[in-house]
């Protein structure tokens, strides 16, 4: 029986998309060290990542974008990309377990919502490590996109360096505009070109 976990990274940040991955392990894997990805260090992420990618049985990412975050509110945004993910498997699993309390809309498939599915599920976990190193890396693209930012040392959380950076050089593409820093900055340029 295919059982998949799903799990997203960057629901806080207020730069760059919100991903999704899922992964179904085989039934008596041989993987160790798997746990929530804030537990791991970057270098363990990585290596886990290619352990991951390697012996499951398949997996897939799904992402939405800083428009589509916008648009839909970084819930739905989430579960849209979780949605994603799941359906780019290369076969439909028996079952989903889904990080978190929420259900994924419109998803043809039996699923679970699991409340800490990262701690208490391995392959909630393993997706979670997945979406982390896959937006981890995203960043690092748009980092050398718009170098101006520190995108690859922040990953877009709202640091002071980010904050430094969006008031000096104001939003680009990759920024959320509806994300409270980045929505301030551009009320205080639309009262200033009003005044």
């Amino acid at each position: 029986m295919w059982i998949a976990g799903v799990d997203e990274a960057g629901r806080g940040p207020i730069a760059g998309p919100v991903v999704a991955a899922c992964v179904v392990l085989p039934p008596r894997h041989t993987l160790a060290g798997i746990a929530d990805s804030k537990q791991l260090t970057p270098a363990q992420r990585e290596a886990l990542y290619h352990a991951i990618t390697r012996h499951a049985l398949a997996w897939a990412i799904g992402l939405a974008t800083p428009r589509e975050i916008e648009r839909y509110n970084i819930l739905q945004a989430s579960l849209l990309a979780m949605r994603r993910a799941v359906l780019a498997l290369p076969l439909p699993p028996q079952r989903v377990l889904v990080d978190g309390k929420h259900a994924i809309p419109n998803l043809p498939l039996p699923q679970q919502p699991v409340v800490d599915g990262d701690a208490l599920e391995e392959s909630i976990a393993a997706a979670s490590i997945l979406a982390k190193v896959a937006r981890d890396r995203i960043m690092r693209e748009l980092d050398r996109l718009y170098p101006r930012y520190g995108f690859a040392q922040h990953k877009g959380y709202p640091t002071p360096l980010h904050l430094q950076r969006l008031q000096m050089y104001g939003a680009c593409p990759a920024h959320r505009r509806t994300y409270a820093p980045v929505a301030q900055l551009r009320l205080l340029a639309t009262t200033a070109e009003v005044e």
